[in-house]
């Protein structure tokens, strides 16, 4: 079963930032479990191609893209894209402390954090990334997050504290990978223009 879920200007930080989101939940989260899941939503308008976005995307296998300094231990998420990363399988880790549980090939990642030390510190939180049309000339690169409370104790505080965290975090994220996915569609448009000159 799944659930559509519209966010609305109600929404305020740290649940909310961005440009509006429709997007559905995935299909393993359990209905039992929604009503205990905070939904947070993220969400930039980009004028690269959604085919570029999703090149980008995948690369979250390598890196975080977000602050180095912070969460890659000081090294700076690769500036080169690797196709390879598009050969996605359902198992597969993506930004170290998840794991990829489904996808739809150009368009969307679902993740799920990891078990062990990484779901006793931040919840099992399930994150969805979707690329969708907004507009001719415009893509639309938006992130769900299913949050838990977190632990037994204070469990909802710290979920709170976390999507501060997070919305800083995934801010960054969002605007470097659709800067990336943009300086991408100028290479190739370089590249054909570079190749037509030569021709």
């Amino acid at each position: 079963m799944s659930f559509r879920v519209v966010w609305t200007q109600a929404s305020r930080l740290p649940w909310a930032w961005g440009a509006p989101v429709v997007i559905e939940a995935p299909d393993e989260l359990e209905c039992a479990g929604l009503p205990q899941m905070r939904l947070a939503t993220r969400s930039v308008y980009t004028s690269a191609e959604p085919e570029a976005l999703f090149l980008w995307l995948c690369q979250l296998r390598h890196a975080p893209y977000s602050y180095d300094w912070i969460d890659n231990f000081g090294r700076r998420s690769p500036r080169q894209a690797d196709p390879g990363m598009q050969d996605l399988r359902v198992g597969q880790r993506f930004m170290t402390i998840f794991i990829l549980t489904g996808y739809e090939p150009g368009k969307s990642l679902t993740l799920r954090m990891s078990p062990g030390w990484p779901t006793r510190a931040f919840g099992t939180i399930t994150v969805k990334y979707q690329i969708s049309q907004a507009a001719e000339s415009w893509s639309q690169l938006s992130v769900a997050l299913w949050m838990p409370p977190i632990g037994r104790r204070m469990g909802r505080f710290r979920r709170y504290l976390l999507a501060w965290g997070d919305v800083v975090m995934m801010r960054k994220q969002l605007r470097v990978l659709s800067e990336l996915a943009e300086q991408e569609a100028r290479g190739v448009d370089q590249r054909q223009h570079q190749s037509e000159r030569n021709g």
